[in-house]
């Protein structure tokens, strides 16, 4: 499921999906079921996200000129650059669609289905299918937090309470094989 032949792109796939992990549960705050307990799980989310990526970034710049998936001159990186500038765009247009059409509970929906999606052809792109697993597990929580009936709980606590655990699943064992490979 990993494969520690890049130990950079493990680390810094480490350090984005920890970044991420903090930046969903962020978003869960906007509205997520009254108590204090549903804000304590969600910064305990956040924190872990962050010390994820306090780990991993040092470590990707110190290792920054090792080998890495990508050849910066050849169809992978070409691949890639048309992926993420697919998903800016996606995002910005299903947020547009969602607002103007007064459905913006669903922003948070979409987004992440479009960031999980996102992965599985980056999956390929750099040999590592963990990022295929997140990405079908996080279009899975975006289509679970669309459909769940409308409450005084926002669908993007829903994203932010299940996606940030997702990307901590997967950021944590990219950290540690790629920190052991770097070891090796």
């Amino acid at each position: 499921m990993i494969d520690d032949a890049y130990p950079r792109d493990l680390v810094m796939m480490a350090a984005i999906f920890g970044v991420a992990a903090f930046v969903w549960s962020g978003w869960a705050q906007e509205g997520p079921p009254r108590g204090v307990l549903w804000r304590v799980v969600l910064a305990v989310l956040g924190v872990a996200g962050l010390a994820v990526a306090g780990f991993a970034i040092p470590l990707a710049v110190r290792h920054w000129s090792t080998a890495t998936a990508i050849r910066f001159e050849g169809p992978a990186w070409v691949a890639y650059l048309v992926v993420v500038a697919i998903e800016v765009v996606a995002c910005i247009v299903l947020a547009v669609w969602a607002s103007r059409s007064g459905r913006s509970d669903l922003i948070a929906p979409l987004i992440l289905a479009v960031v999980g999606i996102h992965f599985i052809p980056l999956a390929f792109v750099f040999g590592q299918p963990i990022m295929a697993w997140t990405g079908v597990a996080l279009a899975v929580v975006a289509v679970v937090a669309a459909v769940i009936p409308a409450s005084d709980t926002t669908r993007s606590f829903w994203c932010g309470l299940i996606g940030a655990p997702v990307f901590l699943l997967a950021a944590v064992p990219c950290l540690v094989v790629g920190r052991a490979a770097f070891a090796a």
